[in-house]
């Protein structure tokens, strides 16, 4: 191994011009390709296609269509019903729905009211006003046929009367496509110019709102990831090395890594989502170091000899090996995602591990190539490795370690005893728009919609009559869903439903005159009075069960909004909830059983839905990714166990990096930061990077022990005095580099920066003093055997 580290040094100092041309023919190509970068418009896919939860989802989605598809605007007023506002909402209406993307627009005026027909023995529906009202009299009737609705009260005017709702459906085709986000811009000019014309606030929310103005702010917030981590990291290396062409050295590289991470999602057919935004920045953060170790033993070496050549080779032999094992468990970290089984978590872990490769490889080449077309560095350069305050921090950090072991060791305990502690106090949830701040208008809009309306998350029941034809053929279907309805109406967080039994209640109504008393399910004796009536329920213009019966009429569905009440609640509706409607639809009471799937004396009902899926999804990724940094403990312990052939190595390789995971858990316990997949991240992240400092000293330690002939006493002395330089850098780039997240506008990736920022920061200190004391406690002859 040491003859390929000393030909390939040889090979890239000989053949620069060669190995130069190679990246800069790599950073055409892949600037060309990161180009063509695209913002993911979709739902982000985490539940695998394996999964029967993610299926049935997919299923009920072909059948009824996207059920996320409609936004709402809220607006709070008393006078809506006044002439000149209302004809001001009508033409509001009529903008918004002449936009491309539009399919429908519903508000107090055009709601459907069910008028009966007895000379063609059918139910009409018509809305409350056909045009622009040119009236009072005529809002005011709007207002008295709206009274007579009951439904409605709740659903698109709320219990009090003063908040109305517009309800925008998308075509489905749009949905998923750029041209939702054109609408929804044009929505919101439009609403902009309607709120400063009267006077008033709207409220926008909605899946296909929140959506793509979160998308929005994923593309704003990259770009001031990426201006941020590069000024950060320039500026922190022209303070550490005091010299331009450093810096400007160091960051060609990442700007190389930049453009890379971007071409490799645009070359795997993958579109920037709210997770594999971060890359980029990170590849900034993650490539420095890099950069940091390679300059500092060139600056070391060339002060021992003065001979550029021999330092630069010095260097690539050196910090090579110790770079290519300390960015593979970076890469491990990141790489484990691709292992989840989710499409949204595999993209980034891909990606993401392939960059941290590319960057070290880039490194390698292009830091030494470049310093051998500079100037040999000046004393002044190589003499501050030596000074400073940094060096007065290493002699103190060397005195704990020789003198001072038993108290490192108490404190550790005691910290981890108290982290331990606060990890008992994780609790886990996660909400649609838990990325979030408090103040952010999209948050403060859907608590808005939330207060007077309940909630507007998709909370579906998918009912399958297992035989064509059978949803319109079974009375008791419609009892049995009117039974469902009852025990969802015993949970606040629900909505009013709409099925099938919403329609019959219209009808009814309709058949008996129009009195608000008569909204309700008929008996059975009654609904066979309306059978001449029967295809304005299931067909025709008139098909007032439109979007709840599959065209072969044996699926139906009832359809809830729910509030954005977090993941933990929402399954423990499903858990409730699913029993109970096994029971109502699937319950064999002869036998006191269920009936099997797919027996049609029963049906098969199940709860799915945009924030079922949600929920769902959460739970899944909990699981996948407690289960991917322990994969990424393993392979790196793996690493260890090849690097030292000693179990006793790896456990004290193994601590230094895992006591920093343990006092995080800790803060996420005291400070009440909710375990979701943007925080689960940071452990195995957080693990492969700091694994870095780990390899970075027990190979400098394995080298002045073994090659130099030295004691433990003075291989520890040398490794903390130089590589502790290297390290110090390092962990205040990565510290200052991740903290740069908080600058987010989502909480998820406030706590990322944080949590990760403070768990390497740990991580440099256990590296430092614990990993250096566990050494000292060993004697030289068991850490040459180890070793």
């Amino acid at each position: 191994m040491k003859n390929f580290w000393h030909h390939l040094a040889l090979s890239i100092l000989k053949n620069r011009i060669a190995y130069l041309s190679v990246v800069i023919a790599l950073t055409v190509f892949m600037t060309f390709m990161a180009s063509k970068t695209q913002i993911s418009s979709e739902l982000p896919k985490i539940l695998p296609k394996s999964d029967e939860r993610f299926q049935l989802y997919e299923s009920f989605k072909k059948r009824f269509g996207e059920d996320g598809s409609v936004m709402v605007i809220g607006i709070e007023t008393d006078k809506m019903f006044d002439l000149a506002f209302f004809q001001q909402w009508q033409d509001l209406v009529k903008e918004i729905k002449g936009i491309k993307a539009i399919k429908d627009v519903v508000y107090a005026g055009n709601i459907p009211r069910v008028i009966k027909n007895d000379s063609v023995k059918r139910f009409e529906t018509k809305p409350l006003i056909a045009q622009r009202a040119i009236s009072q009299a005529e809002v005011d009737t709007v207002k008295a046929r709206l009274d007579k609705l009951p439904f409605y009260k709740g659903f698109i005017i709320n219990e009090a009367g003063n908040v109305h709702l517009m309800m925008i459906t998308f075509d489905q085709k749009a949905i998923n496509d750029k041209s939702r986000v054109t609408a929804v811009k044009e929505i919101k000019a439009l609403v902009q110019k309607f709120e400063e014309a009267q006077k008033v606030d709207l409220h926008l929310s909605g899946m296909p709102f929140i959506r793509t103005e979160m998308t929005a702010q994923i593309s704003t917030e990259l770009g001031i990831f990426l201006g941020l981590a590069i000024l950060v990291t320039s500026l922190i290396l022209l303070v550490f090395f005091r010299n331009l062409k450093v810096m400007l050295v160091s960051l060609v590289v990442v700007l190389v890594g930049i453009v890379s991470a971007l071409g490799i999602i645009v070359l795997f057919g993958f579109k920037i989502t709210i997770i594999s935004g971060l890359i980029p920045p990170l590849v900034v953060v993650i490539g420095v170091p890099n950069a940091i170790f390679l300059v500092n033993k060139y600056l070391e070496e060339y002060a021992l000899h003065g001979d550029k050549e021999q330092a630069l080779k010095v260097t690539i032999e050196k910090i090579g090996q110790t770079l290519i094992l300390s960015n593979l468990t970076t890469s491990i970290g990141f790489g484990v995602f691709a292992f989840t089984g989710s499409t949204f978590l595999i993209e980034f872990g891909i990606v993401a591990a392939i960059n941290v490769m590319l960057t070290y490889v880039v490194s390698l080449i292009l830091i030494p190539v470049m310093f051998s077309y500079l100037a040999p560095p000046s004393s002044k350069q190589t003499s501050r490795l030596e000074s400073g305050r940094i060096s007065k921090i290493l002699i103190g950090i060397d005195k704990w370690v020789n003198y001072r072991r038993v108290y490192i060791y108490l404190i550790i305990i005691a910290i981890v005893s108290v982290s331990v502690y606060g990890m008992s106090k994780i609790k886990s949830n996660g909400y649609i728009v838990d990325g979030l701040a408090n103040d952010n208008p999209i948050y403060l809009d859907l608590k808005f919609v939330e207060k007077n309306f309940k909630g507007i998350m998709p909370f579906e029941v998918a009912i399958d009559t297992y035989e064509a034809g059978r949803v319109m053929s079974s009375p008791e279907l419609f009892t049995k869903i009117k039974r469902m309805e009852k025990e969802f109406a015993k949970y606040p967080e629900f909505t009013k439903p709409v099925s099938l039994v919403t329609a019959a209640k219209f009808i009814y109504q309709a058949y008996r005159g129009g009195d608000p008393k008569y909204f309700v399910l008929p008996g059975i004796d009654e609904l066979s009075k309306l059978k001449d009536y029967n295809s304005s329920l299931s067909g025709g213009k008139q098909n007032l069960a439109k979007g709840f019966i599959d065209s072969t009429k044996r699926y139906t569905r009832v359809s809830f909004q729910i509030a954005d009440c977090g993941t933990v609640r929402t399954n423990e509706l499903i858990k409730e909830l699913q029993p109970k409607i096994d029971t109502i639809f699937n319950y064999n009471a002869e036998t006191n059983e269920l009936y099997k799937k797919g027996d049609k004396q029963g049906y098969d009902a199940e709860i799915t839905g945009n924030s079922v899926i949600f929920a769902w999804q959460n739970e899944f990724l909990q699981g996948n990714l407690i289960e991917s940094t322990f994969q990424a403990i393993v392979l790196i312990c793996i690493i260890m166990a090849l690097l030292f052939r000693s179990w006793k190595m790896v456990l004290i390789s193994t601590l230094p990096s895992l006591i920093p995971l343990l006092i995080t858990a800790g803060l996420m316990g005291f400070f009440d930061i909710n375990l979701k997949y943007s925080t689960i991240l940071i452990f195995s992240i957080a693990f492969g990077i700091s694994s870095d400092g780990t390899i970075y000293f027990l190979t400098r330690y394995k080298d002045e022990l073994l090659n130099k002939n030295k004691t433990a006493k003075q291989a520890i002395n040398a490794t903390i005095l130089n590589t502790g330089v290297s390290m110090f850098y390092t962990a205040i780039v990565l510290f200052i580099g991740f903290f740069i997240f908080t600058a987010s506008s989502f909480k998820g990736t406030q706590s990322l920066g944080i949590l990760v920022s403070i768990t390497l920061l740990m991580a440099m200190i256990c590296n430092l003093i614990l990993l250096p004391a566990f050494l000292m406690t060993l004697n030289k002859r068991e850490t040459k055997k180890l070793l």
